[in-house]
Protein backbone atom coordinates (compact mmCIF):
# COMPACT_ATOMS: atom_id res chain seq x y z
CA UNK A 1 0.00 0.00 0.00
CA UNK A 2 0.92 3.78 0.00
CA UNK A 3 0.41 5.32 2.74
CA UNK A 4 -1.96 7.84 2.96
CA UNK A 5 -3.63 7.14 -0.64
CA UNK A 6 -7.42 6.20 -0.28
CA UNK A 7 -7.63 4.83 -3.65
CA UNK A 8 -5.49 4.32 -7.26
CA UNK A 9 -6.90 4.44 -10.31
CA UNK A 10 -4.99 3.60 -13.47
CA UNK A 11 -5.66 5.08 -17.04
CA UNK A 12 -4.36 2.58 -19.79
CA UNK A 13 -4.34 1.92 -23.21
CA UNK A 14 -3.39 -1.22 -25.37
CA UNK A 15 -1.27 1.52 -28.34
CA UNK A 16 -0.14 5.02 -28.03
CA UNK A 17 -2.02 7.97 -29.65
CA UNK A 18 -5.35 7.61 -28.33
CA UNK A 19 -5.40 10.45 -25.97
CA UNK A 20 -4.71 8.67 -22.70
CA UNK A 21 -2.49 11.37 -20.99
CA UNK A 22 -5.15 13.66 -21.98
CA UNK A 23 -8.22 11.81 -20.54
CA UNK A 24 -5.89 11.07 -17.13
CA UNK A 25 -5.37 14.77 -16.31
CA UNK A 26 -8.53 15.79 -17.01
CA UNK A 27 -9.63 13.07 -15.09
CA UNK A 28 -7.58 13.84 -12.33
CA UNK A 29 -8.79 17.52 -12.19
CA UNK A 30 -12.55 16.79 -12.42
CA UNK A 31 -11.88 14.72 -9.19
CA UNK A 32 -10.28 17.32 -7.54
CA UNK A 33 -13.06 19.93 -8.24
CA UNK A 34 -15.38 17.31 -6.19
CA UNK A 35 -13.33 18.27 -3.20
CA UNK A 36 -11.11 15.62 -3.21
CA UNK A 37 -7.29 15.52 -2.73
CA UNK A 38 -5.83 14.19 -5.80
CA UNK A 39 -2.36 13.42 -7.31
CA UNK A 40 -1.39 12.44 -10.84
CA UNK A 41 1.65 10.40 -11.58
CA UNK A 42 2.55 10.36 -15.24
CA UNK A 43 4.15 6.97 -15.43
CA UNK A 44 5.16 7.47 -19.85
CA UNK A 45 8.51 7.31 -18.95
CA UNK A 46 9.86 7.10 -22.73
CA UNK A 47 7.49 10.15 -23.49
CA UNK A 48 6.09 12.28 -20.64
CA UNK A 49 3.74 14.74 -21.67
CA UNK A 50 2.31 15.69 -17.78
CA UNK A 51 4.38 18.60 -17.46
CA UNK A 52 3.81 20.85 -20.80
CA UNK A 53 0.15 19.68 -20.06
CA UNK A 54 0.16 21.67 -16.69
CA UNK A 55 2.72 24.01 -17.83
CA UNK A 56 5.24 22.95 -15.06
CA UNK A 57 7.62 21.39 -17.59
CA UNK A 58 10.46 23.52 -15.92
CA UNK A 59 10.03 22.09 -12.39
CA UNK A 60 12.36 20.07 -10.34
CA UNK A 61 11.33 18.12 -7.60
CA UNK A 62 12.58 19.10 -3.83
CA UNK A 63 14.08 16.66 -2.01
CA UNK A 64 12.13 14.68 0.86
CA UNK A 65 12.16 14.46 4.47
CA UNK A 66 13.69 10.87 4.26
CA UNK A 67 16.84 9.56 1.92
CA UNK A 68 16.01 9.14 -1.38
CA UNK A 69 12.28 10.61 -1.11
CA UNK A 70 11.14 13.87 -3.08
CA UNK A 71 8.44 16.14 -2.87
CA UNK A 72 5.96 16.13 -5.89
CA UNK A 73 5.25 19.16 -7.81
CA UNK A 74 1.87 21.34 -7.03
CA UNK A 75 -0.36 22.36 -10.10
CA UNK A 76 -3.38 23.72 -10.59
CA UNK A 77 -4.33 21.85 -7.03
CA UNK A 78 -3.15 18.26 -7.87
CA UNK A 79 0.25 16.85 -6.67
CA UNK A 80 2.00 15.89 -9.76
CA UNK A 81 5.01 13.69 -10.58
CA UNK A 82 6.64 12.60 -14.04
CA UNK A 83 9.66 11.55 -15.14
CA UNK A 84 9.73 14.68 -17.38
CA UNK A 85 10.91 16.53 -13.98
CA UNK A 86 14.14 14.30 -14.05
CA UNK A 87 15.56 14.74 -16.92
CA UNK A 88 16.59 17.28 -19.44
CA UNK A 89 13.41 18.08 -22.18
CA UNK A 90 15.38 17.02 -25.16
CA UNK A 91 16.85 13.76 -23.50
CA UNK A 92 15.67 10.73 -24.82
CA UNK A 93 15.08 8.05 -22.09
CA UNK A 94 17.16 5.38 -23.38
CA UNK A 95 15.93 2.45 -20.79
CA UNK A 96 15.48 -1.42 -20.94
CA UNK A 97 12.52 -2.46 -19.70
CA UNK A 98 14.11 -3.28 -15.95
CA UNK A 99 15.01 0.41 -15.49
CA UNK A 100 11.63 1.66 -16.73
CA UNK A 101 9.90 -0.65 -13.62
CA UNK A 102 12.55 0.83 -11.47
CA UNK A 103 11.81 4.22 -12.19
CA UNK A 104 8.50 4.06 -12.37
CA UNK A 105 8.09 2.28 -8.66
CA UNK A 106 10.28 4.76 -7.56
CA UNK A 107 8.47 7.83 -7.94
CA UNK A 108 5.04 5.68 -7.03
CA UNK A 109 6.94 4.88 -3.55
CA UNK A 110 9.22 7.32 -2.67
CA UNK A 111 7.13 10.38 -3.64
CA UNK A 112 5.82 11.62 -0.33
CA UNK A 113 2.05 11.90 -1.66
CA UNK A 114 0.60 12.81 1.46
CA UNK A 115 -2.71 12.19 2.15
CA UNK A 116 -4.80 11.52 -0.78
CA UNK A 117 -8.05 10.48 -1.76
CA UNK A 118 -7.08 9.26 -5.13
CA UNK A 119 -3.90 8.75 -7.12
CA UNK A 120 -4.28 8.33 -10.84
CA UNK A 121 -1.69 7.10 -12.41
CA UNK A 122 -1.64 6.89 -16.48
CA UNK A 123 -0.03 4.18 -17.07
CA UNK A 124 2.78 3.67 -20.12
CA UNK A 125 0.52 2.64 -23.82
CA UNK A 126 0.69 -0.68 -23.98
CA UNK A 127 0.64 -3.99 -22.20
CA UNK A 128 4.26 -4.95 -21.77
CA UNK A 129 6.47 -5.64 -18.44
CA UNK A 130 5.98 -2.13 -16.81
CA UNK A 131 2.04 -2.09 -16.97
CA UNK A 132 2.48 -5.57 -15.80
CA UNK A 133 4.28 -5.09 -12.91
CA UNK A 134 2.75 -2.22 -11.69
CA UNK A 135 -0.62 -3.34 -12.02
CA UNK A 136 0.56 -6.80 -10.19
CA UNK A 137 2.28 -4.76 -7.21
CA UNK A 138 0.17 -2.24 -6.65
CA UNK A 139 -3.32 -2.61 -4.91
CA UNK A 140 -5.57 -0.29 -7.71
CA UNK A 141 -9.02 0.35 -6.80
CA UNK A 142 -9.63 -0.40 -10.79
CA UNK A 143 -8.48 0.96 -14.11
CA UNK A 144 -10.16 2.93 -16.96
CA UNK A 145 -9.33 2.22 -20.61
CA UNK A 146 -9.09 4.55 -23.40
CA UNK A 147 -9.72 3.98 -27.14
CA UNK A 148 -10.32 5.61 -30.77
CA UNK A 149 -13.11 4.52 -32.67
CA UNK A 150 -11.36 2.83 -35.41
CA UNK A 151 -11.17 -0.97 -35.54
CA UNK A 152 -6.95 -0.86 -35.29
CA UNK A 153 -7.49 0.92 -32.11
CA UNK A 154 -10.32 -1.40 -30.31
CA UNK A 155 -8.13 -4.43 -31.04
CA UNK A 156 -5.69 -2.61 -28.64
CA UNK A 157 -8.48 -1.82 -25.94
CA UNK A 158 -9.58 -5.05 -25.93
CA UNK A 159 -5.61 -6.15 -25.18
CA UNK A 160 -6.20 -3.27 -22.06
CA UNK A 161 -9.33 -4.67 -20.83
CA UNK A 162 -8.04 -7.99 -20.99
CA UNK A 163 -4.81 -7.45 -19.03
CA UNK A 164 -6.61 -5.96 -16.21
CA UNK A 165 -8.83 -8.86 -15.96
CA UNK A 166 -5.71 -10.91 -16.27
CA UNK A 167 -4.22 -9.30 -13.46
CA UNK A 168 -7.78 -8.86 -11.35
CA UNK A 169 -7.79 -5.73 -11.65
CA UNK A 170 -11.44 -4.28 -11.65
CA UNK A 171 -12.34 -2.65 -14.77
CA UNK A 172 -13.90 1.07 -13.69
CA UNK A 173 -14.72 1.57 -17.63
CA UNK A 174 -14.00 2.54 -20.96
CA UNK A 175 -13.64 5.90 -22.67
CA UNK A 176 -13.84 6.50 -26.44
CA UNK A 177 -11.26 9.43 -26.87
CA UNK A 178 -11.78 11.52 -30.40
CA UNK A 179 -15.25 9.98 -30.81
CA UNK A 180 -16.43 12.46 -33.17
CA UNK A 181 -16.00 16.00 -34.58
CA UNK A 182 -18.40 18.79 -34.29
CA UNK A 183 -18.25 21.93 -36.52
CA UNK A 184 -18.41 25.01 -34.30
CA UNK A 185 -19.88 27.12 -37.29
CA UNK A 186 -22.61 24.32 -38.93
CA UNK A 187 -22.75 22.32 -36.12
CA UNK A 188 -22.35 19.48 -38.68
CA UNK A 189 -20.95 16.42 -37.16
CA UNK A 190 -18.27 14.34 -38.66
CA UNK A 191 -17.26 11.18 -37.44
CA UNK A 192 -13.64 10.82 -38.83
CA UNK A 193 -12.29 7.84 -37.09
CA UNK A 194 -15.68 5.82 -37.16
CA UNK A 195 -17.50 6.10 -33.88
CA UNK A 196 -19.67 3.66 -31.71
CA UNK A 197 -16.59 1.20 -31.23
CA UNK A 198 -15.65 1.86 -27.56
CA UNK A 199 -19.59 1.79 -26.76
CA UNK A 200 -19.75 -1.95 -28.58
CA UNK A 201 -16.81 -3.20 -26.74
CA UNK A 202 -17.70 -1.95 -23.18
CA UNK A 203 -20.94 -3.87 -24.00
CA UNK A 204 -19.55 -6.45 -25.33
CA UNK A 205 -16.78 -7.36 -22.38
CA UNK A 206 -19.48 -5.87 -20.21
CA UNK A 207 -17.67 -2.52 -18.34
CA UNK A 208 -19.62 0.65 -17.70
CA UNK A 209 -19.22 3.06 -21.01
CA UNK A 210 -18.11 6.55 -19.49
CA UNK A 211 -18.54 8.32 -23.06
CA UNK A 212 -17.79 9.81 -25.64
CA UNK A 213 -15.16 12.51 -25.84
CA UNK A 214 -15.35 14.89 -29.15
CA UNK A 215 -12.11 15.91 -31.31
CA UNK A 216 -12.02 19.49 -29.75
CA UNK A 217 -9.67 22.39 -30.84
CA UNK A 218 -9.88 23.74 -27.21
CA UNK A 219 -8.21 20.22 -25.87
CA UNK A 220 -4.96 21.04 -27.92
CA UNK A 221 -4.69 24.35 -26.91
CA UNK A 222 -5.31 23.64 -23.69
CA UNK A 223 -2.57 20.92 -23.63
CA UNK A 224 -0.40 23.48 -25.50
CA UNK A 225 -0.57 26.13 -23.16
CA UNK A 226 -0.68 23.96 -19.87
CA UNK A 227 -4.37 24.07 -18.79
CA UNK A 228 -5.93 21.38 -19.81
CA UNK A 229 -9.35 21.91 -20.94
CA UNK A 230 -11.54 21.14 -18.11
CA UNK A 231 -10.11 24.21 -16.42
CA UNK A 232 -9.44 25.95 -19.80
CA UNK A 233 -12.42 26.10 -21.45
CA UNK A 234 -14.81 23.72 -19.36
CA UNK A 235 -18.24 25.17 -21.32
CA UNK A 236 -16.40 23.42 -24.38
CA UNK A 237 -17.61 19.99 -25.60
CA UNK A 238 -14.72 17.78 -24.99
CA UNK A 239 -14.72 19.48 -21.17
CA UNK A 240 -18.43 18.60 -20.35
CA UNK A 241 -17.49 15.31 -21.72
CA UNK A 242 -14.57 14.66 -19.48
CA UNK A 243 -16.50 16.12 -16.63
CA UNK A 244 -19.03 13.29 -17.19
CA UNK A 245 -16.40 10.33 -17.47
CA UNK A 246 -14.62 11.88 -14.16
CA UNK A 247 -18.19 11.41 -12.64
CA UNK A 248 -18.48 7.97 -14.08
CA UNK A 249 -15.18 7.22 -12.35
CA UNK A 250 -15.84 8.34 -9.43
CA UNK A 251 -19.15 6.43 -8.91
CA UNK A 252 -17.68 3.23 -10.03
CA UNK A 253 -14.89 3.33 -7.64
CA UNK A 254 -17.24 4.72 -4.84
CA UNK A 255 -19.28 1.29 -5.76
CA UNK A 256 -16.05 -1.19 -5.50
CA UNK A 257 -14.69 0.52 -2.80
CA UNK A 258 -18.29 -0.39 -0.77
CA UNK A 259 -18.37 -3.67 -1.88
CA UNK A 260 -14.36 -4.46 -1.06
CA UNK A 261 -14.12 -7.45 1.44
CA UNK A 262 -11.95 -6.01 4.46
CA UNK A 263 -8.34 -7.67 3.83
CA UNK A 264 -8.88 -8.72 0.52
CA UNK A 265 -8.26 -6.98 -3.09
CA UNK A 266 -11.98 -6.81 -4.26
Amino acid sequence: MIDGVEQLIAVASGKGGVGKSTVASNLALVLAESGATVGLLDGDIYGPSVPTMFGVKDAKPQMGTTPQSFVPIEALGLKVMSMGFLMPQDEAAILRGPMVHSYLKAMLERCEWGELDYLVIDLPPGTGDAQLTLCQETPLTGGVVVTTPQDVSLIDARKGLQMFRALNVPVLGLVENMSFFECPNCQHRTEVFRHGGGERIAEELEVRFLGHVPLDPAVVLGGDEGLPVVKRDPESPAARALVNVGHGVREEAARRAASEIPGMRF
